[in-house]
């Protein structure tokens, strides 16, 4: 979601924002702009499109952009179309008060009208305005009441926000708040920052602190202070960045994603090395204790996107091996159907941010009926994190391209673990089943680097398939549930329609799609179900298609129905969608490129959803 960045110190900060700005990319936006202390006063330049757009209009004004405090932005639109006028920052009142804000201000028509009540003339179609007005209504004017006015702005706002806001009563000062979005305090020397991601902050600084929701910070170049709602001042613990700049950069690969699926490998071992030890599934200070885990009833696993996919794999994994009632579902319609939840139930909540906000409501819920919840995230610290009862990192680093690789093989691994540690703990595998289990899941990072030799084939497979209107994937079981994952890869970088069906529901209708050319994706890694899955491509072929078997190397069903068939190396079937992923993630990066698409970050997509 939007993006925010600010500094405050000695140097000019508007090289400082704008290098920001573009580290904040790959989080998703439509515009961009900057609000800075000039000799002019306070100077905002904004625009829609990229940050190259907004580059070239600060070069177009020409004014004296020198200074040393700012706010920057880079938008997502939710009110408002995507333009200059509704681009952030927003001034508030006579030009006194600059805001930047992530989230969404629910009250916002309310407050808006009483406002406008007030003499106060609106220019855009945003939420956010709203909040830049409603500081300046409320300001004294005073230097040390800056803070105090967006306390008393925020007790009277609806919704989820993070706020950036700067002030000509105080040009080295910037407040910062956050409720519901994430926010980060970047702590330099001589010099501070505020962010809504990390990787903002750190070709400055590797020291930070986290804000709370319900806090406001007050960030000078010497100094930090933290309030709570209260106006009580909070003490902060001042965390390190565990990962090097060079993590968050493209390191010669083309694009984010190629790059990071080729990081697979060492994303599956990062999650699974630290948690095996002496041929076991050991979980230390994690919340998963063995009689926590013993006593489950039912398993609920949530999750948005890929993370829903990964939580579908899972669930079929964990109901083989542990014969556990387990669902997946979607958080979004999970928070809102009053689901049936035991005080003996788990809750599974499964998010690369650790702020996706559908997510976290979903997780309050099932903690407030009782239910114990582990969150499997990949920022530390994250909101999600925090507030689960335990949790699982799985250290794939920074993920920069929208659409998620590495982070979703890292939580497949993770569901690996859950499953083998709750099986072993309630008897249902001995422990040389335990040990075998453990040696497979350390042998899947290298089982990852033999299916990634498949590159060629699949950027080959992509130049002839480029431009079909559709793709179909079919699969059964687990092959549906990567199937579904696969047809999301596809869709969200390359705009291509495409759908996943369970294998044997196609004569349940959707077969009727099916003409001649339609390229159909294949999915067949469990051998007890070749046959059938055979069947079913006979059928698309008896109608046109063009097929792609992906497949293990004990395949042993008829090949000439396929067009092209990728074989994956020989690994436990439970363990397969680990596998049969990677060349779908390949193909989906390759059909992308031929099609000239931005393919780190795709229209309309947000890497961090913190909005419902």
């Amino acid at each position: 979601m939007c993006g925010i960045v600010g500094f405050t110190g000695r140097e000019n900060a508007l090289p400082i924002l704008i290098k920001g700005l573009y580290s904040l990319e790959y989080r998703g936006y439509d515009s961009a702009g900057i609000a800075a202390f000039t000799k002019e006063g306070l100077r905002v330049v904004k625009t829609r499109g990229r940050i190259a757009n907004l580059e070239e209009k600060i070069r177009e004004v020409g004014c004296d952009m020198k200074c040393t405090c700012g706010i920057g932005h880079t938008r997502w639109a939710t009110h408002g179309e995507p333009s200059d006028r509704n681009s952030h920052p927003h001034l508030g009142g006579k030009g006194k008060v600059a805001v930047v804000h992530n989230g969404i201000i629910e009250n916002y028509k309310e407050l808006r009208e009483r406002l406008e009540a007030h003499g106060y003339e609106f220019k855009s179609e945003t939420d956010t305005e709203t909040v830049a007005h409603l500081v300046d209504y409320l300001h004294t004017g005073k230097q040390e009441d800056l803070a105090k006015t967006v306390l008393a702005a925020v007790q009277r706002l609806r919704g989820s926000y993070a706020l950036g806001v700067v002030s000509m009563d105080n040009t080295q000062e910037i407040v910062a708040a956050r409720r519901g979005n994430p926010l980060v305090i970047g702590i330099g020397e001589g010099e501070n920052m505020i962010a809504s991601d990390i990787t903002a902050i750190i070709s400055r600084t590797r020291k930070f602190i986290i804000l709370d929701d319900n806090e406001v910070a007050i960030v000078r170049p010497d100094e930090v202070i933290v309030m709570n709602e209260f106006g009580d001042k909070v003490e902060k613990e001042v965390q390190t960045v565990n990962w090097d700049m060079s993590a968050a950069e493209k390191g010669g690969y083309q694009h984010f994603m190629l790059k990071e699926i080729m990081e697979q490998p060492k994303a599956v071992t990062d999650t699974v090395t630290p948690r095996i030890k002496n041929n076991a599934v050991c979980f230390e200070d994690n919340g998963l204790t063995d009689e926590r885990l013993r006593d489950i009833e039912n398993i609920h696993i949530i999750g948005c996107g890929s993370a829903l996919h990964a939580g579908m794999v899972g669930k079929r994994v964990i109901e083989a091996m542990c014969r556990i009632r387990c669902s997946a579902e979607v958080a979004s319609e999970f928070r809102y159907e009053n689901p049936i939840i035991g005080k003996k139930d788990m809750c599974i909540v499964i998010s690369q941010s650790g702020e996706t906000a559908d997510t976290l409501a979903a997780m309050r819920l099932a903690k407030q009926a009782g239910a114990f919840t582990i969150a499997i995230v990949n920022v530390v610290s994250s909101t999600i994190a925090r507030e689960a009862d335990g949790v699982l990192y799985t250290w794939a680093g920074p993920e920069i391209a929208v659409a998620t690789t590495k982070a979703y093989s890292a939580q497949l691994a993770a569901l690996y673990l859950i499953s083998v540690k709750i099986a072993r703990v309630r008897g249902l595998i001995s422990i040389g089943d335990e040990r075998a289990l453990c040696a497979e899941l350390q042998r899947l990072p290298e089982c990852i680097t033999e299916v990634l030799k498949c590159q060629p084939d699949m950027q080959r497979i992509a130049t002839l398939y480029a431009n079909r209107p559709s793709v179909f994937f079919l699969g059964r079981g687990l092959d549906y549930a990567a199937a579904l994952e696969a047809s999301l890869k596809l869709k969200e970088i390359s705009y291509i329609h495409s759908e996943a069906y369970a294998a044997g529901e196609l004569k349940h209708g959707t077969i009727s799609l099916i003409e001649d050319g339609t390229l159909v994706v294949a999915l067949a890694t469990q051998p007890a179900l070749f046959e059938k899955t055979v069947s079913n491509i006979r059928e698309v072929v008896a109608r046109g298609a063009s097929v792609v078997l992906v497949t293990t190397d004990d395949f042993t069903g008829d090949e000439s129905v396929c067009q092209h068939i990728i074989r994956l190396p020989k690994c436990l079937y439970e363990f397969s969608a680990s596998l049969s992923i990677i060349p779908m993630q390949l193909f989906a990066y390759y059909v992308a490129v031929e099609r000239n698409c931005d393919v780190d970050k795709p229209r309309n997509l947000a890497k961090s959803v913190t909005v419902e």
